[in-house]
């Protein structure tokens, strides 16, 4: 047994319909996936691969828990995205096989400190802290593959004080499910308890304390959180 001389961190784990916990590794998120988003953010959706940032696993938000304001910004943005749960681990996966590979599906927000992110783009410095800060990634409840298939099309929406913010449908994704397995396995291996947010549609904007988000993926689930 490992003598550790300090406490070991908890294993964050996402609740799963129906009952259990999937453990979480690693989280990643694939940048500018859909191109209005893309075209919105000033980039170009057709010239581009897929790239990739990361959030600690602790940033996940669980069970509908109300979100604190971060610190150190005045422009928190809200992201809303289909999250894919890694099931089984690889390297270099081909994207025939990469279904093969998902455990599972959630509905979740990517939070932006927009102001933090749009500053470190403008000096040419690495943008972790507008990503991946305490409570930046609310999810909803994790659907087994098995249940829900794999959505490649559907409504994924997001709704701020019960107003439409975020509309748009699975099917206009620029990368597939598939396809970002099959590249983000070509930069790292893979392992069970990775999940990957899978982009957002257009219409980011600002949010405000008090505000209250809830999200839907079609045939996947909801994700709900207040700003406090």
């Amino acid at each position: 047994m490992v003598d550790y001389v300090i406490p070991p961190p908890a294993i964050v784990a996402v609740p799963v319909a129906g009952g259990g916990a999937f453990p979480v590794r690693r989280v990643f998120c694939v940048g500018r996936n859909y191109a209005e988003h893309a075209r919105e953010m000033g980039s170009d959706p057709d010239r581009e691969p897929p790239f990739f940032f990361m959030k600690p696993a602790d940033a996940l938000l669980l069970d509908g828990a109300d979100m604190p304001y971060p610190p150190q910004s005045k422009q928190l943005h809200h992201e809303m995205e289909m999250v894919v749960a890694i099931g089984k681990g690889g390297a270099a996966i081909a994207e025939a096989d990469a279904l093969s590979h998902v455990w599972g599906y959630a509905a979740g927000l990517d939070m932006t400190r927009r102001d933090l992110q749009n500053a470190a783009k403008k000096e040419g410095k690495p943008w972790d802290m507008g990503k991946g800060f305490d409570f930046s990634a609310p999810i909803g409840l994790m659907v087994p593959a098995a249940k829900c298939g794999h959505p490649a099309k559907g409504l994924i929406e997001l709704k701020v004080n019960g107003k439409v913010r975020q509309t748009s449908d699975l099917s206009k994704m620029i990368w597939s499910v598939p396809e970002m397995i099959a590249y983000l396995s070509g930069l790292v291996t893979l392992a069970p308890g990775d999940l990957i947010y899978s982009g957002t549609p257009e219409n980011v904007a600002a949010v405000e304390r008090g505000d209250l988000l809830e999200g839907v993926v079609e045939g996947v689930g909801t994700v709900r959180t207040r700003i406090v």
